[in-house]
């Protein structure tokens, strides 16, 4: 017998066919003997996807789940909406050429337009677009390219705890990695905040470091032919960059002529509440990398920039797969909608709503160290529950935050999964629970998803008390 949820979310019980469960557990066991050792949902997310709709996976075996990691966020729409199938099947039955390298095509032309009719004004006023390979990393490698092309420089300016992808220019303005010509810069945030400060302090802080590192003619810094940041850090675990600093950081590459890159690949197309989330604090950028939901589901990569960083040489940024008019339909289709339906809006709306329940959790359970978020791009951070019981909040004012626990959060995770609940984990420690859910939300399926979430939590923690020898 397993927990499912049905169409409308709604538990139900269901009995699952012993073939079915063989045929489930063969795929598995195929998979882990020909796939190799860097495979990494598959791991911790044992199923086998089969159909999909909206916010709903049923695997090989008969379950159904509540898909909160959504493609780790390609998945604006949820899985096989109406608006993205058809415009798929109109491209297909239309004879259309499916791949065309960087020539122009009606479908190519329909994407652009809507997408710049969705750009920030100011930077759709100058903007110029380069496909690139079909991945977010390509495109992040395209934004370094483009900005040392332009400005002769080598250095880069990113952040502790940023991932940018991982081929190697992107993982060398990754946190974590190393490259002599990468400037590290303090990311703020209020619960573990660099600096014990938090709050305005913490930011501030970080920002006068910044612009002293810069101005320091012995600091070391290589002058920098760009600054790269993600206006919410994703996978370095749900951290929303302070909108005044966002703004001061703009203040400072553009006092410098150093080209600002905003990596939104996870937070474009009203993932935060905003269509694009540099629009929360105003800024422009001079770069925006854009992938995952801008694709509608499918793999495409663009990098929008300022017309006078378009200094690049024919053939200076290619790549075969340019042209993939299956991707450039459905994320047409994924853009109007969210900007027809105010999809964004709804995020902000439903998101404040999610995070003000989670943090009545986090009141109820000492594992809960920290909420945040922004719109539907939450992250719950677990922590020791018997240090967590008398840790402070990290901002200076008391004790020191309890420490990060990776293996309640893995707990966590396995019991949200147990429960028909997919969720992933990200942030330094691997301990921060990441919520994704679609855009296409409803209330009914936010009430289902936070019960099940809460549910998993306490099972988790009750476990992990009494194996420290406590219990609640």
């Amino acid at each position: 017998m397993a927990t499912a949820g049905g169409p409308g979310d709604v538990a139900v019980t269901k009995t699952i066919p012993a073939a079915a469960t063989v045929v489930h557990e063969g795929i598995l066991r195929r998979q882990a003997q020909r796939e190799s050792a860097a495979r990494t949902y598959a791991r911790s997310l044992p199923i086998v996807p089969v159909r999909a709709r909206g916010l709903t996976v049923e695997g090989a075996d008969g379950r159904r789940y509540l898909d909160c990691l959504s493609g780790a966020g390609t998945l604006a729409l949820g899985h096989n909406h109406p608006v993205v199938l058809e415009a798929i099947r109109k491209v297909l039955d239309s004879g259309a050429p499916l791949h065309v390298l960087d020539l122009a095509t009606p479908v190519k032309d329909a994407f652009v337009t809507e997408l710049f009719t969705n750009l920030p004004p100011e930077l759709a006023a100058h903007a110029r677009i380069q496909f690139c390979g079909p991945a977010g990393t390509d495109a992040v490698e395209a934004a370094l390219k483009l900005a040392r092309t332009a400005t002769g420089r080598e250095g880069v300016l990113a952040f502790t705890g940023a991932y940018h992808g991982m081929t190697e220019g992107a993982l060398a303005v990754s946190g974590g990695a190393r490259d002599v010509r990468v400037t590290r810069l303090p990311f703020p945030q209020d619960y573990r905040c660099p600096f014990g400060l938090g709050g305005e302090r913490g930011a501030e802080t970080a920002a006068r470091w910044t612009e002293s590192l810069l101005d320091d003619p012995r600091g070391g810094v290589p002058r920098p032919a760009a600054m790269i940041v993600e206006p919410v850090q994703g996978e370095g675990g749900v951290l929303p960059a302070p909108d005044a600093w966002l703004r001061r950081m703009r203040r400072i590459t553009a006092d410098r002529s150093v080209p600002l890159i905003a990596d939104e690949v996870q937070t474009g197309v009203g993932r935060t509440g905003s269509f694009w989330a540099v629009q929360h604090s105003g800024i422009v950028p001079d770069v925006m990398v854009l992938s995952k939901a801008v694709g509608g589901s499918l793999p495409l990569a663009v990098i929008v920039y300022h017309e006078d960083l378009d200094v690049w040489h024919p053939g200076a940024h290619a790549g075969t797969f340019r042209g993939n008019q299956l991707a450039m339909a459905a994320g047409t289709a994924t853009l109007a909608f969210v900007r027809e339906n105010g999809l964004a809006e709804r995020a902000a709306l439903l998101g404040a709503r999610m995070l003000a329940r989670l943090k009545g959790l986090a009141a109820e359970h000492p594992c809960v160290g920290d909420v945040r978020g922004r719109g539907l791009m939450i992250g719950v951070e677990i922590v020791d529950p018997v240090a967590g019981a008398r840790a402070g909040a990290g901002d200076g004012t008391g004790p020191a935050p309890a420490p990060a626990d990776a293996a309640l959060a893995r707990a966590v995770r396995r019991a949200c999964l147990d429960r028909g609940l997919i969720v992933e984990l990200g942030g330094r420690d691997g301990a921060v629970v990441r919520l994704l859910p679609p855009l296409i939300l409803t209330d009914e399926q936010a009430e289902a998803v936070l019960d099940r979430f809460a549910d998993a939590l306490a099972a988790a923690e009750r476990a992990a008390l009494a194996s420290a020898g406590r219990s609640r």
